[in-house]
């Protein structure tokens, strides 16, 4: 396989916004009038497969405070283009299937093998990317970050809401999509060589014969040259993006350095990855052997200043609860699209 590996651990992200309505807040499918009007390089803004979404991209960065620059320079622009953003895992009041989709041959491809899957609602996920420097050190550093995704769903839980109701989950997106093909946490592999026969096995036993539709929960991705976190929500506090991708680039160059010796099987990181998502930052999850709670494992990996202050705060979920406590759910919505406007 052709890959672009060659990086010296840089971080980047893809963080997919809602677009509403500025008076009611519910969703809407303007993406097509925002991206026309937008005025960022190609790279920076792009569709997303429901019309009332965008997705906006850092460039390869050498920290988070070079992210937060970057995706704070997108999101005003996005602003300037007439778009009211929403940082979240789902939207709380959305109606199944409510939201048309983009006409393109890729949506049109994953409409037609999904369903009514992916006509439900649309779901906002952040993906962080880290640079990898060789293809050997991709599969070491995905092998080793797997056994944090718990920790970092978590961190990232921002959707207790679905379809109008509180779904009583911290991230009630990440249970939606585990009923995408692929989904979930991947075994580890010896090496490269055995990850490149695994995309055969998949693809000759139905599976899809492009990698980019193979969507599990973290991925190697050779065309971009990174490692990537997929199985995030997104946010809506730009302070909270930078923290998750500062963190996730500190964990990537720790797997390097000091690859772990023992690593838990899939089935028992996903079941910590549920407990996350059930309880976000009040879940006990596994660390080196033993379940804790997620606040003390943050503590112990020394997370960095803006983790502490997620924490803190609550995380998404937290102020989303403590808003909707306030003054029901416009003061929910509200405070998301503020918090999203920075």
């Amino acid at each position: 396989m052709n890959h672009s590996f060659g990086s010296d651990f840089t971080v980047g992200v893809e963080e997919e916004l809602l677009l509403v309505d500025p008076e009611t807040l519910e969703l809407s499918p303007a993406a097509a009038e925002v991206l026309a009007a937008i005025e960022v390089a190609e790279h920076v803004a792009g569709h997303e497969a429901p019309a009332a979404q965008i997705e906006l991209r850092s460039g390869p960065c050498r920290d988070a405070d070079e992210i937060s620059r970057d995706l704070g320079a997108a999101r005003a622009a996005a602003v300037r283009a007439g778009a009211t953003l929403m940082g979240a895992g789902l939207h709380p009041t959305d109606a199944w299937g409510d939201t048309p989709l983009v006409d393109t041959p890729r949506y049109r491809e994953v409409a037609e093998s999904m369903r009514d899957i992916i006509e439900r609602t649309p779901e906002g996920a952040l993906h962080v990317h880290v640079g990898m420097p060789d293809p050997e050190t991709a599969i070491s550093v995905f092998n080793g970050l797997r056994r944090h995704l718990p920790l970092l769903i978590a961190l990232c839980a921002n959707s207790p809401w679905w379809f109008g109701r509180d779904s009583g989950l911290a991230s009630a997106r990440w249970a939606l999509v585990r009923s995408y093909p692929g989904r979930g946490i991947p075994r580890t592999f010896r090496d490269w060589a055995e990850y490149l026969e695994h995309l055969d096995e998949l693809a000759s036993s139905g599976g899809p014969p492009d990698y980019t539709f193979v969507w599990w929960d973290i991925r190697p991705h050779p065309r971009l040259g990174t490692v990537e976190l997929r199985e995030l929500d997104a946010q809506s506090s730009l302070a909270d993006v930078a923290a998750i991708a500062g963190l996730v680039q500190t964990l990537a160059r720790r797997e390097a350095e000091a690859p772990a010796r023992e690593l838990p099987p899939p089935e028992a990181i996903g079941w910590s990855c549920f407990r996350a998502a059930r309880d976000g930052l009040d879940a006990e999850i596994l660390h080196e052997g033993r379940l804790m709670p997620a606040h003390e494992v943050a503590r112990l990996l020394d997370a960095g200043d803006g983790v502490m202050q997620i924490l803190a705060e609550g995380g998404g979920a937290g102020r989303r609860r403590a808003a909707h406590a306030r003054g029901g759910m416009r003061e929910m919505l509200a405070e998301l699209v503020i918090e999203t406007a920075g």
